[in-house]
């Protein structure tokens, strides 16, 4: 699993990003993602790319993260930090908006005043110059109420969601700290409706529409979502083994999530108190203004935008090369599905950086497909690991198990089944149970020995016993923290 280059970022975004996971003392994977997450938010689908030389396939950079970590590796409080320009464009938005608000009101209460008088002349006038009085009935142009731009939602019904959709049509960002709620939730039955809609909004060009008892029919011309948060390991095993298994959660929607990362957080911990690096912080949060203030090309289209000659050689040769290897049908299914999302992934993330490093062009440049490809190779080792859980579950299984032994959890020479009563996580059957510990006795952290039946016959039965060095021992490669 590749480790973050900060080279992966652009070079208004690299030192900010850098400098949040250094005092935080957390993987640099936690910050990038939400800031790459929170600048395809503000492009959303102002600006497209148009991947092909001349097909008009167009594709909208709007993303989805999902952030992995245990408990206390500090996922939320870097991804808040990367969130903050948002929050901030947001607070601002909201005070424009009730200054606004309040003007409007008053002008809605004169012309209510003046129609009312208007509508009292029209009463003396109405049998001796019917043609006057109609004129005065003509209602004045009044100001359509002021709308606040939203940036972000966090917890909202798909109704309610529609409804911003609706007035925000260029997209908004989606923002969950623990997404597992929600993944849950779209698996239940009669939520059929509400995964539809995410599913939907992932394209960022689709219109949607709702037909509902009391509410009546809600047409949304276009749902635009970027969506980011966190997870924990354990839970995101458990959902991506029911996500490959078959049924209604088999349907694409986690492989969407193209920016998932799940980071090694092992190492040494260093106590930091500094200032932030107050340069950095001030050239990202103004990269991230001039994308809040991005024009589409009109009211209702977007601009376009497209690859240079070299790029464009790159791409056919990167799509190619994609093509194939989906082709040959060597992978999991649950891989090949998440890859074949790569096919917006790479366009969009290379219009991102296009977007943050030079704006005014309407061209990507080779540079900024190679940073999206070098992108692709580092999430596709997270992704790996990310399905490792449903396509070797044995590895999470025995990595769990060790866990338990470096912490006494169990006592030296143990069954399978005296394991699975105990219900831990991957573990759930003396199968489950005997593929982790055999996984163990590979890196010789137990042996295996089978003990004979007695001397009236009966089953051999198998114990596992504990080496002696493995509590406190750091855990060795292959079997992921």
């Amino acid at each position: 699993m590749q480790s973050f280059d900060p080279e992966l970022l652009p070079s208004n975004l690299r030192g900010w990003v850098v400098d949040i996971a250094h005092r935080m003392q957390c993987p640099p994977d936690f910050a990038a993602v939400g800031a790459v997450i929170a600048a395809s938010s503000l492009i959303g689908a102002r600006a497209v790319v148009q991947p092909k030389e001349f097909d008009d396939w167009q594709v909208v950079p709007n993303l989805w993260g999902l952030i992995v970590g245990r408990p206390g590796v500090m996922k939320s409080p870097a991804l808040g930090e990367a969130l903050k320009p948002l929050f901030h464009l947001q607070l601002a938005e909201f005070e424009l908006h009730e200054a606004a608000h309040e003007a409007w009101t008053l002008d809605s209460k004169v012309a209510e005043l003046a129609s009312a008088e208007r509508e009292k002349k029209a009463k003396g006038l109405a049998s001796k110059d019917p043609a006057a009085a109609r004129s005065l009935l003509i209602p004045e142009v009044v100001a359509a109420e002021p709308i606040a731009r939203r940036f972000t939602v966090n917890d909202a019904t798909v109704e309610k969601l529609g409804e911003l959709l609706n007035a925000n049509p260029w997209g908004i960002l989606s923002y969950r700290d623990e997404l597992y709620g929600l993944l849950t939730s779209m698996d239940k039955q009669g939520q059929e409706g509400a995964r539809s809609f995410y599913l939907q909004s992932y394209d960022g060009n689709q219109s949607y529409t709702f037909d509902r008892i009391g509410r009546g029919t809600v047409h949304i011309p276009r749902i635009c979502l970027s969506m980011i948060g966190g997870i924990q390991p354990g839970r995101v095993q458990e959902y991506v083994r029911g996500a490959v298994a078959g049924g209604s959660a088999d349907d694409g929607l986690l492989q969407r999530f193209g920016l998932t990362v799940w980071p090694d957080t092992a190492g040494a911990f260093v106590h930091v108190d500094q200032w932030p690096d107050t340069a950095a912080k001030a050239h990202a949060w103004e990269a991230f203004k001039r994308l809040a203030d991005l024009q589409p090309a009109s009211d209702t289209e977007p601009q376009v935008w497209r690859f240079d000659p070299k790029a464009q050689a790159l791409y056919v040769e990167w799509s190619t090369h994609l093509g194939q290897e989906l082709k040959l049908g060597e992978l999991h299914p649950a891989m090949e599905g998440h890859l074949s999302k790569y096919r917006k992934l790479i366009p969009a993330l290379a219009l991102i950086f296009a977007l943050l490093e030079n704006p005014d062009t309407q061209l990507i440049k080779e540079g900024d497909l190679l940073r999206a490809l070098a992108w692709c190779d580092y999430l596709r080792s997270h992704a790996e690991r990310l399905y490792s859980a449903a396509t070797t579950p044995e590895t999470g299984a025995a990595a769990g198990l060790l866990r338990k032994i470096k912490a006494g959890a169990l006592i030296d020479s143990f069954t399978p089944r005296e394991v699975a009563v105990k219900g831990w996580t991957g573990m759930p059957t003396p199968e489950a149970v005997r593929k982790a510990a055999d996984l163990l006795c590979d890196f010789d952290w137990l042996r295996r020995d089978v003990i004979q039946g007695g001397a009236a016959g009966g089953r051999p039965s198998e114990r596992y016993r504990i080496n002696p060095s493995a509590k406190g021992r750091a855990i060795r490669a292959g079997l992921p923290d």
